[in-house]
């Protein structure tokens, strides 16, 4: 395995751990938004709740209190889960770049090694064209 094959299977790695990184950070952020869901169907349920029982009214302003911080406190969560995701991207995408440049390097190592191969074949070609040329030339005299 050559030098470029092996900086191609670690880029290939790391592109493999960026793109497990994302895929964990957009699930906890899922996670997060349907907690937040949830807790806004509940609070609609709750108020349904208020509208139909006078006893339950006394209690809606403070489990409003409530829910209002527990909402405040996911929304934020999720909106440091989409910077971590963006990160998390960016990552991906120059792990990306750098497998490619692997690759485009490793590419070119072997065109310079097949135009290498075909110029030696072709100046061994040459030479036995020459000591033909030669042979023939000496037979003619």
């Amino acid at each position: 395995m050559s030098w470029a094959d092996s900086l191609i299977k670690l880029a290939s790695y790391e592109v493999e751990n960026r793109q497990a990184r994302l895929a964990e950070v957009a699930r906890r952020k899922a996670d997060a938004e349907t907690r937040l869901a949830v807790m806004i169907a509940e609070g609609e349920a709750e108020t349904k709740h208020a509208a139909q029982n006078a006893e339950a009214g006394w209690y809606l302003v403070g489990y409003a209190e409530g829910l209002k911080v527990r909402k405040a406190a996911v929304q934020a969560e999720i909106d440091a889960l989409e910077a971590e995701e963006r990160g998390a991207r960016d990552a991906l995408a120059a792990a990306f770049e750098e497998q490619k440049k692997y690759e485009q390097v490793a590419e070119s190592m072997q065109a310079a090694q097949a135009k290498e191969v075909r110029r030696r074949e072709n100046a061994e070609l040459d030479e036995v064209g020459m000591r033909a040329a030669r042979r023939s030339a000496s037979r003619a005299s």
